[in-house]
């Protein structure tokens, strides 16, 4: 027996949605396989916020032994600068940290960081920077 022309035609539609429905579920995998592998990457700040960065770590290396109020006033105004220049938000959250422990370390405050802790912000923050070809130098602080 031949089948009619109505058989053929479902046949067809068949086949077209099935390789329809593979394409589509063959896309959603690779898009979840894409997100699943850059799931835990850092961002990836510009050279620009990076040699900010390196900028705003070595007027901390040095105010951390200045007196408070002059840290204090350098604190304010390098924040603002960071802020209104440095566009990832990321790098810029951990140079605010050492910023803030430049000034804690000016100010003799017992919140100040010990060399390990620097040395562990240096890792992540450098992380940020590594595809800039920029690599941050992050002292301990008070020395």
């Amino acid at each position: 027996m031949n089948a009619t022309p109505t058989t053929r035609n479902r046949k067809r539609n068949r086949l077209v949605l099935s390789a329809a429905s593979a394409v589509v579920v063959a896309a959603l995998a690779a898009g979840a396989a894409f997100w699943w592998q850059g799931r835990d990457e850092v961002s990836q700040a510009s050279a620009e916020d990076c040699r900010l960065a390196q900028s705003i770590v070595t007027e901390a290396e040095e105010i951390s032994t200045a007196p408070a109020p002059d840290a204090e006033k350098w604190w304010r105004k390098t924040g603002d600068t960071r802020r209104a220049k440095m566009k990832d938000g990321y790098l810029g959250a951990k140079i605010s940290q050492y910023e803030g422990w430049a000034l804690a370390t000016a100010q003799k405050s017992p919140e100040a960081p010990s060399a390990k802790d620097v040395e562990n912000l240096q890792d992540e923050a450098r992380g940020h920077c590594s595809d800039s070809g920029v690599t941050l130098s992050m002292p301990p602080l008070g020395s």
